[in-house]
């Protein structure tokens, strides 16, 4: 790894929230590629997890998510329970954060394509006990949508069509339709 992405993963640790903040972005954008020093923070991220901090967590599943494609050993595959946990994060808004990347993972290959689609139909059908349900199930139908997108699989589609039609709410049902239009 290079000295200026080893300076981000110690900048995350600063007491300021905007170093942080910068070096948490630096990140992203760097990960939005393959990479070859993604083993060098596996480890680490996958310790975070389960950090007290949910800002560490959040910060977790994002980075590992997007490195997904730079993991040739699949030790994704391994790790996908504990990063899935954190999409039932108590703190909703780092469950949110988690649940809105995970479907980068889906383009790492047809086994972890799978294993989201499979993962996200299984949360969208059983979530309805859960708080917010609705929020979640929004967020699962845009992550198919994002997953579509990249990878033009007429399935994932067809998977979010399917899920929507399972909707009883028409007010729900309409808002899901939207994230599909103009497709």
């Amino acid at each position: 790894m290079d000295k200026v992405i080893e300076s981000y993963f110690q900048d995350l640790e600063s007491q300021d929230k905007n170093i942080q903040y910068k070096a948490y972005q630096q990140i992203m954008t760097a990960t939005e590629e393959k990479v070859d020093w993604a083993y060098e923070v596996w480890d680490r991220l996958k310790n975070n997890l389960t950090d007290r901090d949910n800002h560490k967590r959040s910060q977790a599943v994002q980075f590992l998510c997007n490195l997904a494609k730079s993991d040739p050993e699949g030790r994704l595959l391994e790790d996908f329970h504990a990063i899935w946990e954190v999409t039932k994060d108590q703190k909703f808004v780092t469950a949110r954060h988690s649940l809105q990347s995970i479907w980068k993972i889906g383009l790492a290959g047809t086994v972890q394509k799978e294993l989201v689609l499979k993962s996200l139909a299984s949360r969208f059908i059983n979530s309805t006990h859960e708080k917010n349900f609705t929020l979640i199930r929004f967020d699962i139908i845009q992550s198919l949508r994002n997953l579509s997108d990249e990878i033009k699989d007429e399935k994932v589609k067809q998977i979010a069509l399917e899920l929507i039609e399972k909707e009883e709410d028409p007010k729900y049902k309409k808002k899901y339709a939207s994230v599909w239009k103009n497709v």
